[in-house]
């Protein structure tokens, strides 16, 4: 299978607090203070690494994981902040992504699958687990805004 050099955000989804419903919206601004504008996740606490500030998800691993568990569940309700379309993340901690004009983030980890996603469908967060396929952890190293639509592509450094 040969990597896609880019792809497109095909959604964006945030929440403002822990347990809370996802929203999901069509433009956001991302800042390297707070991430995803309106996220909980993406503030980055004193002395805190900003590890998990804007999460990533491929539809094609989403989509795998439903047929693996016989569920047609919406991607949002994995909790992750973006849905990348026609694009391989790269499992390498410390790689940049550009998304639309501006905004660049930096892999930093994949995303365990928690006992929420078991809740949804059985058999779900074993479907998350392997290959990164829960999505992937990123900083942001660059803010700007990003819209459904735009480009993700690997940042050459």
């Amino acid at each position: 299978m040969v990597e896609a050099v880019t792809g497109r955000i095909a959604g964006i989804a945030r929440h403002a607090r822990a347990k809370a419903q996802m929203e999901v919206i069509d433009t956001v601004e991302i800042t390297i203070e707070a991430g995803l504008h309106g996220d909980f996740r993406g503030y980055v606490r004193p002395g805190g690494k900003g590890r998990r500030q804007v999460t990533l998800l491929e539809r094609a691993d989403w989509d795998a994981a439903m047929a693996e568990v016989g569920q047609d569940i919406p991607w949002y309700e994995r909790r992750a902040n973006l849905l990348v379309d026609g694009f391989d993340i790269p499992q390498i901690p410390g790689t940049r992504l550009r998304l639309g004009a501006d905004v660049v983030l930096e892999v930093t980890r994949h995303t365990d699958p928690c006992e929420r996603m078991e809740a949804l469908a059985p058999g779900l967060f074993a479907a998350l687990t392997p290959d990164w396929r829960g999505g992937a952890c990123t900083r942001v190293l660059m803010g700007g805004r990003i819209a459904v639509g735009d480009e993700i592509r690997i940042e050459e450094p």
